[in-house]
């Protein structure tokens, strides 16, 4: 199993082929381009795979958004067909099923606050059908959300509110939305997580939490997260690591203090630099400083993917009509 902070399994796929040369047995991996948008899917088949991993067996999609996304309304609209052609490989397109969609985080956090802001953006139905049957046809589909909360502001384990939620209105799947972990800068704010394995929330941050998940609440879960957060440890890591390379580099092959640096195991490096670094910061997670832009265009690309997912009779004039 790898040792490293991440939520997103297409990383924790990439470090073990790294580390062991080899793809993990019980893993499968595709690649692919839409209009220069790269998802990448990673299916783990089988106990193995997801022990080497240290991921649920499931299929996990990762979406590349491109740069310059957070200013380019035109990207943002590509990135959201993405996500919403890779949603629909997941989710039972039938209109008829109810969905309730969880936007996990803490609102105060702009970080931690994706989950509630995409919830802000969603076309929510579930009530009209009741108050306005003859303004509702059925190819709309059932629609509902919460924003729970986080167990700091509410003393409730936010699983508790969702299956205690599921439980009274029985929903037939549940949507998760959340701020993730990252063990790598260039995928902060850069990359959309999609699983159908649920989720831990607070597992990226070492906050380990009531799992939402098929197997504690009987139903389907579906789990978009974005990472907005990096180990500081991490930074450090691969900044060392991008020093010794360059020090190997411009030194004499085969000189004693060339075989010196090549000696240097890098995992031991990486344990040694996380125990000097936690009596000072402890596990400090950083982000980068234009994070209140950046959550900002995320959710309103995974907000309108979404919206085109759970609702596929209608089109996106309609979609924005609705929303007023």
């Amino acid at each position: 199993m790898i040792n490293v902070r991440t939520d997103l399994a297409v990383e924790a796929r990439e470090l073990y082929k790294q580390i062991n040369k080899r793809e993990a047995d019980g893993i499968i991996s595709e690649e692919e381009e839409i209009n220069d948008i790269k998802v990448t899917t990673v299916k783990i088949i089988n106990e193995d795979g997801a022990v080497k991993i240290g991921k649920p067996i499931g299929t996990y999609i990762t979406i590349d958004i491109p740069e310059f996304t957070h200013y380019d309304g035109e990207v943002m609209d590509e990135v959201s067909d993405v996500l919403n052609d890779s949603l629909n490989k997941l989710i039972d397109i039938n209109p008829s099923k109810t969905a309730l969609v969880v936007g996990l985080g803490n609102w105060n956090v702009t970080p931690d606050a994706l989950g509630p802001k995409v919830v802000e953006r969603l076309m929510i139905t579930r009530h009209l059908k009741a108050v306005m049957p003859d303004s509702i046809d059925d190819s709309v589909r059932p629609v509902c959300a919460l924003a729970p909360g986080v167990l700091g502001i509410t003393g409730i384990e936010t699983g508790e509110i969702i299956k205690a939620v599921a439980e009274k209105i029985k929903p037939d799947m549940v949507i998760c939305i959340d701020a993730l972990a990252s063990r790598s800068t260039r995928r902060v704010n850069r990359t959309i997580q999609i699983a159908n394995t649920g989720i831990s929330p607070g597992a990226g941050i070492g906050n380990k939490r009531m799992e939402i998940n098929e197997e504690n609440l009987g139903i389907p879960v579906i789990a978009i997260g974005v990472p907005t957060v990096v180990d500081a440890a991490t930074i450090v890591n691969d900044a060392m690591d991008l020093v010794l390379d360059e020090m190997i580099h411009q030194s004499t092959q085969g000189s004693e203090f060339y075989n010196m640096l090549k000696t240097i195991d890098k995992n031991e490096k990486s344990k040694m630099i996380k125990s000097l670094l936690n009596p000072h910061v402890g596990d400090l997670m950083v982000t980068p400083k234009e994070v209140d832009v950046v959550i900002d265009s995320v959710s309103k690309i995974i907000s309108n993917g979404l919206n085109m997912a759970l609702q596929p009779s209608l089109d996106m004039d309609d979609i924005n009509k609705f929303m007023g």
